[in-house]
């Protein structure tokens, strides 16, 4: 007999249903469900890989516009460091940095600097491709990249400004940016941040190192972008000598920067488009390692200028003559330890960027002191900031 369909198979004692077979289905219907199968799991792969890029881009973006949004921080901290005569002509230097900086970015700037090239073995010293975003259509992931990257690019330039303030015709400080932002910077990302340079890249047995030793591990870029600013900011205030009369004591005050509250506004707008500049380096936000990594950093990026900040201003305050509430120098502190922290804050425990943030302030503070006393007139202290 049947039950339901079923089989029913009698033996003397007892009778049991057995179900029909999972394959007993004709064979037609059977490759028909295995299609539709198949065609959802790819569906949902492909699904999840859109899922993931659209993730990892409105990321990449929103950080790239907080770093972008720095250059009105840098903006409001020259313009508060200057005297008011020269307002309007820092801040030209500032528009000028990210209108011709990205041009240059866009034309030879990123192909120096993450042009890697499959048609030959890449070099250790420059990239060689994508001139003018060519090919960038075969790679769509290459737009978010040139964005974000051009942002750091554009903040490596402008930490010059600052430094030769007061005395720079706009005209000499344009073809700085063009060869920062065309040849040094790009050349320098190259070295530490393309996987080819000679600071950091993989060899034949799969260990990270550079030409010199263990690869370099700058997270979001203190040697790399900070330091190059720096050393550049370092470089423009010694050649173009200090301002008329910058060093005689009668004069002093003379030179003191014109708005305080400017340098202020112009600190915390630099600190918020920080947390674009450090968790961005994350580079992704698809998975939940990279969102808990970014989590890391946004603390070790808020902890260290506090310490640093807090150390500097009572140093100016309780120990260094002549011992005054040094608003200024407080600012300088904390950006200080954002640049102290911005190579290891994804590496680093809290505790840890605390330490670093305290030693920052404490580099900053020495040479800020051996500056004035080398008589090298840096408006802005960029060179004690970033260098």
């Amino acid at each position: 007999s049947s039950h339901l369909g079923a089989l029913s198979i009698f033996d003397e004692s007892a009778s049991v249903v057995v179900p029909p077979p999972l394959n007993s289905a004709p064979p037609s219907k059977m490759s028909d469900v295995d299609a539709r199968i198949g065609a959802l799991e790819q569906k949902l792969t492909q699904t999840r890989a859109d899922y993931d890029e659209s993730l990892d881009t409105i990321w990449m973006l929103v950080c790239a516009m907080l770093v972008f949004f720095m250059h009105s921080g840098f903006s409001l901290l020259e313009a508060g460091c200057v005297r008011f005569k020269n307002t309007q002509n820092i801040l030209a230097k500032n528009l000028l940095v990210v209108t011709l900086g990205f041009l240059c970015w866009y034309i030879i700037g990123y192909p120096l600097a993450f042009g890697v090239t499959t048609a030959r073995e890449p070099n250790n010293f420059a990239g060689s491709n994508h001139f003018a975003m060519d090919g960038f259509f075969d790679e769509m992931t290459s737009f978010r990249n040139w964005f974000f990257q051009g942002c750091f690019c554009a903040t490596g330039g402008t930490i010059v400004s600052g430094a030769m303030a007061e005395r720079t015709q706009l005209k000499g400080f344009a073809i700085y940016i063009v060869l920062m932002t065309s040849i040094i910077y790009p050349i320098v990302i190259w070295w530490g941040w393309s996987g080819n340079g000679w600071l950091a890249y993989t060899d034949e047995k799969g260990d990270f190192v550079s030409s010199v030793g263990p690869g370099l591990k700058d997270f979001a870029g203190s040697g790399l972008v900070h330091l190059v600013g720096g050393i550049g900011a370092l470089v423009g205030a010694v050649i173009v000598g200090p301002r008329f009369g910058r060093w005689d004591p009668s004069k002093e005050s003379d030179f003191e920067g014109h708005s305080v509250p400017f340098c202020v506004l112009g600190t915390f707008f630099l600190w918020f488009g920080w947390y674009g500049f450090n968790p961005g380096s994350t580079l992704a936000m698809h998975d939940v390692g990279s969102a808990n990594l970014a989590g890391l950093v946004a603390v070790n990026t808020t902890l260290s200028p506090c310490v640093a900040g807090l150390l500097v201003f009572f140093l100016r305050a309780m120990v260094l003559p002549p011992k005054l509430l040094d608003v200024g120098a407080f600012c300088n502190g904390i950006l200080a330890g954002l640049v102290s922290i911005t190579a290891g804050c994804g590496f680093v425990k809290p505790w840890e960027a605390i330490i670093i943030g305290f030693i920052g302030g404490l580099v900053y503070q020495g040479v800020s002191m051996l500056m004035k006393r080398l008589k090298v007139d840096d408006v802005v202290d960029a060179f004690a900031v970033h260098g």
